[in-house]
């Protein structure tokens, strides 16, 4: 088969069809920068502090809208249900985390990270009482992510939180991220949330069905190439069972 590929014509052809191919990944390029270009960039405020209530509900899974939105809340702190998270790290500078227990005014359960101190330290005494704070308020993470055979909590978890506390009403999916630390921690960095992108999907599947087509080039290529080897091939395979009629027809002494 490769013998017939070297032939100068199928060789031209072989040149045509990367041409062609060329083209077509050209087309395909053109068609993805399109797709970049008009990528629409989906922003929303998460800086203007709104009420925890008018984005996020008890019981319920956290909203696109809700996630990463700086909200102001307020509560009462439950004493003792205080937990800390080892291994973490905010802005760059590792230490542990203090989670605490918030009752909101509607009766909620909110898990709050009120600051950080240096890995190993000891926790300040907390303000107990009543409580208004501002933070960010972000996603759960998932308790699957820290090593409970070595007994490490490194993940806050509400579901795992809500086994700590003492008591537990309703409680919201994420956790507060407050702003302002408590003398004695440091306050956690919360920056904002990267802004969605939205792709333009038909310029996408333009660029794909341009890739699809120059590679069926450079396979129509190869099947004309089969197709002529097993054309001779057969004629071969004829010839060999079917020997020529003067070697067959001679007369008898």
């Amino acid at each position: 088969m490769w013998r017939i590929a070297r032939r100068p014509k199928w060789i031209a052809a072989l040149l045509l069809a990367l041409a062609v191919a060329a083209t077509f990944a050209a087309l395909g390029q053109w068609q993805l920068e399109r797709s970049l270009e008009q990528a629409t960039v989906l922003e929303r405020d998460t800086e203007t502090a709104v009420p925890l209530e008018e984005v996020a509900e008890p019981q319920e899974v956290m909203t696109s809208d809700a996630s990463g939105r700086t909200v102001t809340v307020e509560g009462t702190w439950v004493e003792g249900d205080e937990v800390i998270v080892t291994g973490r790290e905010s802005a760059g500078e590792p230490g542990d985390w203090v989670v605490r227990h918030l009752v909101t005014d509607d009766g909620a359960s909110l898990a709050v990270v009120v600051g950080y101190v240096a890995p190993g330290a000891s926790i300040p005494d907390l303000p107990l009482g009543e409580a208004s704070l501002t933070g960010r308020y972000v996603p759960s993470e998932s308790p699957q992510q820290q090593d409970f055979e070595a007994g490490e909590r490194t993940v806050i978890a509400v579901a795992e939180l809500v086994n700590l506390w003492s008591e537990v009403g309703t409680v919201y999916s994420g956790y507060l991220a407050a702003a302002d630390a408590p003398a004695g921690l440091e306050a956690i960095a919360a920056p904002p949330p990267e802004a969605d992108v939205e792709l333009n999907l038909l310029n996408l599947f333009y660029a794909l069905e341009w890739v699809i087509f120059g590679g069926f080039a450079v396979y129509l290529w190869w099947r004309l190439v089969k197709d002529e080897h097993e054309k001779e091939q057969a004629a071969l395979a004829e010839t060999e069972g079917h020997p020529s009629a003067a070697e067959g027809s001679g007369a008898p002494a």
